[in-house]
């Protein structure tokens, strides 16, 4: 029905079956053919033909917004597929933790963009426990998260800070609710830890250090430019630094559209074994 449609609206914005035929590249027989057809699907006469041409009947006015729509539709849902069936348009969803949606996948996703800016990216920071939730459910098609699933991305370490001329080992710990990875991290490796705070971002936790009220762990590109600045300092522990590998998680490359397998091997172009600059 839809070429019918199609047929049917050539006649009605050219005025003559001849001048529909000729621009569909359709014989005038087979045109009139078609648009038989279509009246007998309808049970309704469209178009009153005369010499002066072919003009549309009430259930032909009736029709013609109906069947444009329909073409429009048509046409639209094809062109998004197949924008999707190439890295010249579509989407990508990508999710990950504060530390993976602050400080490592901001340039990665910028270089990104600039190699293909009709890409939508829609960048989700969660709770790395609830990214994978999300990923699990399909909202997501590529998670970055620590752990041991997924493609090798960056290996990272989780080191203890304080602020300079402050006595860490008297101080409270500062750290994320849980959920988070490091909050589960402190948990295990400071089982009687002293949490006074439980702050949602990266930034109210560094800031909370600096300002001397406690003692943090967090990742080391988090806090690279403090420490190289002097704003924050080391603490040595026995318990750190921690080893944190972050994993790039998706269900499979032939379950990945074009954005998506084009962002992962951006992602993984020099993952394996790479670390942060130590200051």
């Amino acid at each position: 029905m839809l070429e019918a449609f199609r047929h049917f609206l050539l006649i009605a914005d050219h005025g003559t079956f001849t001048a529909a035929s000729r621009h569909a590249h359709l014989s005038q027989p087979a045109l009139t053919a078609s648009i038989r057809r279509l009246e007998d699907q309808l049970d309704v006469r469209l178009f009153d033909r005369s010499r002066l041409g072919a003009t549309l009947t009430a259930g032909g006015r009736a029709l013609l917004p109906h069947a444009r729509a329909a073409v429009v539709a048509v046409d639209e849902g094809t062109a998004a597929v197949a924008r999707l069936a190439s890295i010249e348009g579509g989407e990508v969803r990508i999710g990950g933790g504060s530390t993976a949606c602050t400080y490592l996948l901001p340039p990665l996703l910028s270089a990104f963009r600039r190699k293909h800016p009709k890409v939508a990216i829609y960048l989700r920071e969660l709770p790395e426990d609830h990214a994978v939730d999300a990923f699990e459910r399909g909202e997501l098609d590529l998670v970055v998260a620590s752990g041991k699933r997924g493609d090798r991305f960056r290996d990272e370490e989780v080191v203890l800070v304080a602020a300079k001329d402050v006595d860490a080992a008297t101080l409270p710990f500062i750290t994320f609710p849980k959920g988070s990875a490091v909050r589960a991290m402190l948990d295990q490796r400071f089982p009687r830890a002293d949490i006074t705070m439980e702050l949602a971002s990266i930034s109210t936790v560094k800031g909370s250090v600096r300002a001397g009220l406690g003692v943090a762990l967090i990742s080391r590109s988090a806090v690279a430019t403090d420490l190289a600045l002097g704003r924050l300092v080391l603490v040595k522990h026995p318990a750190v630094p921690i080893p944190r590998p972050f994993r790039l998680l998706h269900r499979g490359l032939d379950r990945l559209s074009p954005p998506a397998r084009a962002l992962r091997a951006l992602l993984l172009a020099d993952a394996p074994g790479k670390r942060r600059p130590v200051p």
